[in-house]
This record gives C-alpha cells, sequence and structure tokens, in this order.
C-alpha cells in the first residue's frame, strides 16, 4: 500500500495551493473527494459480486451433492422394496416360486391371485348380515321397551322436563 503520512499530506496540500490557486482548490478537492468515494464503490462492488459467485458456486457444488445422496438413498430404497416385494410374492405363492427375482421384473403380476370362491361366500354372506342390522327398520314400541332411545334429548332440555312451574305454590326448584 501507499504509505502516506501527515507530513506528505501537507506538502502535497501547499503544492496544490501553489499549482491550482487558492479559488479554484475547493472544487478540486470536492472533486477529488467524489471520484475517490465513487471509486471505493466501485471497488467494493466487485468484491461483493466476486464473494456472490464464489458463494453461488459452493452452493451448486452441495446442491449436486444432495441430488446424488438423494438418488442414492432413492436407489437404495427401490432396490429392498423390489426385494421385498420378491420375498412377499414368494411366500404369497407358497415358496414354489422358482423364478426368483423374474417375478419382480415382471411388475408384481403375482399379486392377482385369485381367491377362494368359499372365502368370498363367507365375506359377502358376513357383509349382508351387517348391512341389514344397520338399514332394517326396528319398531319404536320394541325400543322404548329395551331401553334404547328413539331420539337424543339435550341436558337443559331433560331439567326443563323435571322441573315445577315457578308459580305452582312451593318453592320454585328442582322436585
Amino acid at each position: 500500500m501507499i504509505d502516506i503520512g501527515l507530513s506528505k499530506l501537507a506538502l502535497i496540500g501547499v503544492v496544490a495551493l501553489v499549482v491550482i490557486g487558492p479559488e479554484r482548490l475547493p472544487k478540486v478537492a470536492r472533486m477529488a473527494g467524489t471520484l475517490f468515494g465513487r471509486a471505493q464503490r466501485y471497488i467494493n462492488d466487485v468484491k461483493s459480486e466476486v464473494s456472490r459467485e464464489i458463494e453461488l458456486d459452493e452452493l451448486r457444488k452441495m446442491q449436486k451433492d444432495v441430488e446424488q445422496a438423494a438418488s442414492d438413498v432413492s436407489g437404495s430404497i427401490h432396490k429392498s422394496m423390489s426385494d421385498t416385494e420378491a420375498s412377499i410374492n414368494d411366500a404369497w405363492n407358497g415358496g414354489d416360486d422358482s423364478s426368483g427375482s423374474d417375478s419382480a421384473a415382471a411388475g408384481g403380476a403375482s399379486w392377482n391371485r385369485t381367491p377362494d370362491a368359499s372365502l368370498l361366500a363367507i365375506k359377502a354372506k358376513a357383509f349382508r348380515r351387517k348391512k341389514l342390522s344397520r338399514t332394517t327398520g326396528v319398531p319404536a314400541w320394541y325400543k322404548n321397551q329395551s331401553g334404547q332411545r328413539t331420539r337424543v334429548i339435550s341436558a337443559s332440555a331433560r331439567v326443563a322436563k323435571y322441573r315445577r312451574p315457578v308459580g305452582s305454590g312451593k318453592s320454585a326448584g328442582f322436585f
């Protein structure tokens, strides 16, 4: 850097005063200050732009690393899922699948196994029984006799139902 001390600044000021003259010296000093400020701002802008580019390059590199790690994880998950699917298919088919991993490559076609007809009949019968129990109309007299509520009454409505009128002669209150 330039080593400028107080004595050198004084010498420059005296030379400028003699060369430029006392009338134009303030204008020249202002102009020199503005030019110096512009140069400083320009240098600071260049420095910040260079640092932004460096950070951007680092972020791009980091993004590539993260994408690579994500693709590695995704590949390992897909591999483990296909291995698991192959073992489930093998177990579903009773262990007699001699093709091994070829069934996983076939797109999981072994999942389209036809269910047993007797199992379907049992499930359909149970479904019909549940649907009938939900949709059949039970007579109101049976519901009253068995203690089932036919309609829901709020707590305040139940209190008002058993409350005596205010002017009935006894104290106004409950019961």
